[in-house]
């Protein structure tokens, strides 16, 4: 009777003791609910902006506006919007692609294979780390106009193929895989394009789709290079595409600014729901690292 009543005793007293501590971090939600609304606000506000014409958005109206369809006629019809948003998304696939490319290349080559000078190679990538693309983008215009490929696709896109990002992020977690898999690879005949194809890159889909969602934005978000080198309107990218969105000879319209920014976010988003398991296991991966 007494080992019965003190399992009662202790069962009851369970549920309190999680119920004490659920409800004592009450305040925790309440700053998680306060973060999450101040982050969202502007978000809002944007959505609500976007269906207004300007005389409501002066007054600071908070309620969605009946202009909705006129700023989309502005947004898609009149400024081509969705043709910047092609050409970006294409721009931004080669890039994330080829970065991918070249760093998975890289990684292999400074981790298994055996050259003079390899950490001193290894080191000057990591020096381009520190080196914005603004410092080199004279010499890339010049380089891109001798070989003719200036505005086109092709000039938006092979000056940026490579990453010392992505060397670097590859190499590290190719060194941190076991030694003896190169060697169970070389005896079972393997050449190197086939380990990497077989055994690396099976391995590496965690860091690979965190490369592809970090180098997709990278590539969707670039705004000065494309400013430079294209002056075909119809070739240009959706940052250019929603700058012009302030040069209206109505003046500022402010409904189709806010309503094109949130557009041109949709595909950023979608890549990162998409890749959003591997992009999360890849970063962790390269803090327990």
């Amino acid at each position: 009777m007494d080992i019965t009543k003190a399992v009662t005793a202790t069962e009851e007293r369970v549920p309190r003791r999680r119920g004490r501590r659920r409800g004592g971090k009450w305040y925790l939600h309440v700053a998680l609910s306060l973060i999450c609304a101040v982050s969202c606000a502007p978000v809002v506000y944007a959505i609500l902006v976007a269906t207004q014409n300007n005389a409501q958005m002066i007054n600071f109206d908070l309620t969605f506006g009946d202009s909705f369809l006129a700023n989309l006629d502005t947004v898609w019809n009149d400024r081509d919007l969705g043709g910047f948003m092609v050409n970006s998304a294409i721009m931004a696939i080669i890039i994330s692609v080829g970065k991918a490319a070249t760093g998975l290349l890289a990684g292999l080559a400074f981790v298994y294979f055996r050259f003079p000078g390899r950490w001193i190679v290894f080191f000057f990538v990591l020096i381009t780390l520190m080196m914005p693309t603004e410092i080199s983008i004279l010499a890339l215009f010049e380089v891109t106009h001798d070989f003719g490929i200036s505005g086109t696709m092709a000039g938006l896109t092979i000056p940026f193929l490579a990453s010392a990002t992505a060397a670097f992020l590859f190499r590290q977690h190719f060194a941190n895989l076991p030694a003896n898999l190169s060697e169970a690879a070389q005896l079972d005949g393997a050449n190197p394009i086939q380990f990497l194809t077989r055994v690396l890159i099976p391995l590496s889909w965690n860091v690979l789709g965190a490369l592809l969602v970090i180098e997709f934005l990278y590539g969707w978000n670039m705004y000065l290079w494309p400013l430079l080198t294209v002056n075909d309107r119809s070739d240009q990218v959706v940052q250019v595409g929603l700058a012009s969105l302030q040069q209206s000879g109505q003046g500022q319209l402010y409904g189709p600014l806010m309503l094109g920014a949130l557009i041109a976010s949709i595909p950023p988003i979608l890549v990162f729901l998409a890749l959003q398991r591997p992009f999360m296991k890849g970063f962790a991966m390269a803090r327990d690292k």
